[in-house]
């Protein structure tokens, strides 16, 4: 790669920009499940107290049996991230003191290597075909080998499920979506160490940092969808935000002309008070009669939706080569010059 580049220049671009795809291709789809242990699952595992309401809240253990199954089944590679720490993680590299989370896993002995805590719940139990990453030390799983498989199979869209909601799940999709990555959470497969911990992250920080937040039961659909090969937004379907929230049903799609850019005419009811025109691009996933967009639904209201979108050119921005200094007054130093 060339050194002269910027660190822009060098970054990871939207791996999906090129598919026409609103569904998972299954191909290039795979399902990670993060930490499901006996240490945040089972009954007497070290961070059971402070998992198990929302783990039973959700039925986590009952959901990520099913979407594993599916995913199995639909031939997408199912992941499995756990963590495991040794003497060395301690001794030597003083995790413990590297950030309060590590803290807490230390003074709670939890995920010591080759404990039971440490093992996959007796439900999650990975099999031959499955892919057990090596195990993360601290809240992020795309510090792994996480990303060299996704390289070598030519991945774009990530599914995540598993354990907790708002550390190693949104770190790792937060990381992933970085590097240009299509990430969906599912929300009823997912758990944390309390319910706002968890709510926190399901209605506000993933449907920012991922195109899609769904239930197993949109997930499931969203395969079928794929399988079949629908991919075509129609009138009478539901519009969902990236949050899950239903916005309201297509009465029309509107083909992209001169003017304006395709879109997605939703009329106003009860939720909101006009017309809404959205963008035919923002729609990402389908799943059946439902479609998601990648704007939540909480903010829909604040989007210039109003009116017809005019063509998305005007959007854009000026070209690099035609920005002098990039933040007016200086551009950005680099450690490469």
């Amino acid at each position: 790669m060339d050194k002269n580049k910027s660190r822009s220049e060098k970054s990871t671009t939207h791996l999906t920009k090129k598919e026409g795809e609103i569904s998972f291709p299954l191909n290039r789809t795979v399902l990670l499940v993060i930490d499901p242990v006996n240490d945040f699952l089972s009954e007497g595992g070290a961070g059971w107290e402070m998992t198990k309401g929302t783990v039973k809240m959700n039925d986590v253990i009952g959901n990520l049996k099913r979407v594993i199954a599916s995913a199995r089944e639909h031939g997408i590679p199912v992941l499995f991230g756990p963590m495991a720490y040794t003497e060395e993680d301690y001794a030597d590299e003083q995790l413990q003191r590297r950030s309060g989370i590590n803290r807490l896993m230390f003074e709670k002995k939890m995920f010591l290597a080759g404990s039971w805590g440490a093992d996959f719940h007796p439900e999650l139990q990975p099999q031959e075909n499955d892919i057990v990453l090596m195990p993360h030390k601290g809240v992020d799983v795309f510090e792994t080998d996480l990303p060299d498989y996704l390289q070598r199979m030519d991945i774009t869209h990530l599914v995540i499920a598993g354990m907790t909601a708002n550390l190693c799940c949104e770190s790792t999709g937060r990381h992933a979506m970085e590097h240009g990555f299509d990430v969906t959470f599912i929300s009823d497969a997912i758990g944390a160490t309390g319910i706002l911990a968890y709510e926190a992250s399901i209605r506000i920080n993933y449907p920012l940092i991922a195109n899609a937040v769904m239930t197993v039961d949109k997930f499931l659909a969203a395969l079928t969808t794929s399988t079949v090969g629908d991919n075509v937004v129609q009138p009478g379907d539901t519009v969902h935000g990236s949050d899950g929230g239903e916005i309201g049903k297509v009465e029309k799609v509107v083909e992209v002309t001169e003017e304006t850019d395709s879109y997605l005419l939703v009329p106003r009811g009860l939720i909101f008070q006009t017309d809404t025109y959205i963008p035919l691009d923002t729609v990402v996933k389908r799943a059946g009669k439902d479609v998601f967009i990648n704007i939540p639904k909480m903010i829909v209201g604040e989007m210039p939706w109003d009116k017809p979108p005019p063509n998305r050119k005007e959007k854009y921005g000026p070209r690099s080569v035609e920005v002098g200094k990039l933040y007016g007054s200086r551009s950005p130093s680099s450690s490469e010059q």
